[in-house]
Formats: structure tokens, C-alpha cells, sequence
């Protein structure tokens, strides 16, 4: 075994794929969710233990029955829209969860933590590719709240010892290579799973939310990275902390745009069906472009995209999907 790792928020879609590459590694995990919008199923790997990060209470309890040498945190709100209108709502589950984490941490001396970060840190891109010195200058207050913890996690290296590795996704995508587990999310907000639900359902109405941003086609360009390749960098940097490592973040994506229009061509090309589609108005806080430059991780964990091609992603997200559409 390689440690005990309480993994918060691993009910949900990156949490549980993470929770598979752990246990598959020889880490012992231990599921940590309120299920507010995580699912009991998607719990695989390890127990679960039910609790919510807004109650310290929680929080202490997991900690005295698992003992864990590190924590995985995935936990919080992650609508940039809902954000902009609800700002409250992100930074109680997002900033404010994560201080009860860490004061629990810092009683139980666990010195190892992987935080589930975002590009929504950087804001609108100021270079054609988002390397980790990027300035911080988040649009929303999704990404806001995300920024104030990784300051968090740094201050608390320095006065007391804590090492975290700050995972910024660009835009998680597709699904397990068995079909165990998938994106579900309610509301789903997620391009992939919304257009390949218009490719097969005559009534819902699939949106493209902009055509008139200043890229080529006028749609928004995205860097969609497949969810395994998230969790093999979670993977890489668990067993980084607990080697030694120092605290680090790092930029998790392919290095390669992708616009709206290519992924609604690769869902038809992938589903043989035309998808019907309509057009509205951009969503709020959205940028027009976010693309990694994913060197750092190259660097310094070994880790490159593997499973990432357009293809790949949506033939995986398909098989979850057909799987999951028959549990409604």
C-alpha cells in the first residue's frame, strides 16, 4: 500500500475516475461527499464515507476513522454561470470549505494535499497558450474562489508544513474505458454530454451559447482533456507529495483548441446523426479562448495526454452515456 488518501468530492465526475487510478496504484481510498451532487454508484474504489466540508465536525470525524497520509480535494460548486449569480454560493463551498479542511489537516499533522484547480484562475488569455505564470486575473467568481485557495494553500506551506499540488483543468471530457463511471452532472451544463443528448433526444434543444467571439468560427475554443489523463496527473502528483516533492501547480491540458463548431462535426461524425442545434447568446464570465501549455507538467511529472484526441473523448463520454441514459 502505498498510503491512505481521503479523497473529498470523489462521488463526482473527475473525483471517482481519480478514485480508480489511486486504487489501482496501491493507494487505500476512502470516499469523502455529502452526495449533493456527487452519486453513491459512482463509488468504487474505496468507501464512502458521508459528510459535508461546511461542518468541521465532518471533517474530524474521517480524519479520526481514516487516518489519512493525504487528502485529494474535488469537492465544491463548479457552474461558472450559477458563479456570477450566486457568488456566495462558491465562495462558501469552494474558500471557505477548504479553510475547515485545512485546520483539520494542520490538527492531525497530514502534510499532503491535491487540490482540484481551474484555468478559470487566469481569465481572459492574455497568450495563445496558458503556461502556470500566467497572470491571475479570474472573470468570475468560480474562478475567484478557486484562486483565493490556492493562495490559501500556499500560506499554509509556509507556516505550517502543508504540501499541495494545484491541478488546473482546462476542460475535463469523456469517460472510464469500462463505462464504470462517467460525467452525470444536474443541471448538465458540459458541451459533450449536452450535444450528444441532442443527438439522440428529438426533444431536448441543444444551444451554442456564442457565435460571435473572436475566433475563427466564431464559436469558443476550449483545450478538452480526457478525464483519465486528469486522473493519471493526479496519480503522478499524489506520489510526487509523497515522495518529498514541493508544493507545485501545473497547467493539465493538451496544448491543442478546440472550438464548439469541431466538437458538434466530431459528435456527428461519431454518433452518424445530424444535431440539431440553435443558437443563444454568450454565457456569462465566458472567455473566448483557453488553451494550456501543459510543459510544466511534461517537466516535472512526467505526464503527457495520451487518451485526448476529439475522437477518443467522445467515443468514450458515448458508451458512458448509452450506459447511463437507461438508469433514467
Amino acid at each position: 500500500m502505498l498510503g491512505r488518501v481521503l479523497v473529498a468530492g470523489g462521488a463526482g465526475y473527475v473525483g471517482s475516475h481519480c478514485c480508480r487510478a489511486f486504487a489501482e496504484a496501491g493507494w487505500e481510498v476512502t470516499v469523502f461527499d455529502n452526495l449533493a451532487t456527487g452519486w453513491r454508484d459512482l463509488v468504487q474504489w474505496g468507501d464512502l464515507i458521508e459528510g459535508d466540508l461546511n461542518n468541521p465536525a465532518d471533517i474530524e470525524a474521517a480524519f479520526q476513522k481514516v487516518k489519512p497520509d493525504a487528502v485529494a480535494h474535488f469537492a465544491g460548486s463548479t457552474l461558472v454561470g450559477e458563479s456570477v449569480h450566486e457568488p456566495e454560493k462558491y465562495y462558501r463551498n469552494n474558500t471557505f470549505t477548504t479553510l475547515n479542511l485545512i485546520e483539520v489537516m494542520r490538527r492531525h499533522e497530514v502534510r499532503n494535499i491535491i487540490f482540484s484547480s481551474t484555468c478559470a484562475i487566469f481569465g481572459k488569455a492574455q497568450t495563445e497558450y496558458l503556461a502556470e505564470d500566467h497572470p491571475f486575473s479570474p472573470i468570475n467568481p468560480y474562478g475567484m474562489s478557486k484562486l483565493m485557495v490556492e493562495y490559501m494553500l500556499a500560506d499554509a506551506d509556509r507556516a505550517h508544513g502543508i504540501r499541495s499540488a494545484c491541478l488546473r483543468y482546462f476542460n475535463a471530457a469523456g469517460a472510464d474505458r469500462d463505462a464504470r463511471t462517467g460525467e452525470r452532472h444536474v443541471p448538465e451544463t458540459h458541451l459533450i454530454p449536452l450535444a450528444l443528448k441532442g443527438a439522440y433526444d428529438p426533444d431536448f434543444s441543444f444551444t451554442i451559447h456564442g457565435t460571435d467571439f473572436d475566433t475563427p468560427d466564431g464559436t469558443a475554443i476550449r483545450d478538452y482533456i480526457h478525464v483519465e489523463d486528469l486522473a493519471e496527473a493526479h496519480l503522478l502528483a499524489l506520489n510526487a507529495l509523497r515522495d518529498g516533492a514541493p508544493s507545485n501547480a501545473f497547467n493539465l491540458g493538451t496544448g491543442l483548441g478546440t472550438s464548439v463548431a469541431e466538437i458538434v462535426a466530431a459528435v456527428e461524425a461519431a454518433t452518424g446523426r445530424v444535431l440539431p442545434r440553435k443558437t443563444g447568446p454568450r454565457r456569462p464570465g465566458d472567455p473566448p479562448r483557453l488553451v494550456a501549455a501543459p510543459d510544466h507538467a511534461a517537466r516535472t511529472l512526467g505526464w503527457k495526454a495520451t487518451r485526448s484526441d476529439v475522437d477518443t473523448i467522445i467515443r468514450s463520454a458515448l458508451a458512458w452515456h448509452q450506459k447511463d441514459w437507461q438508469r433514467e
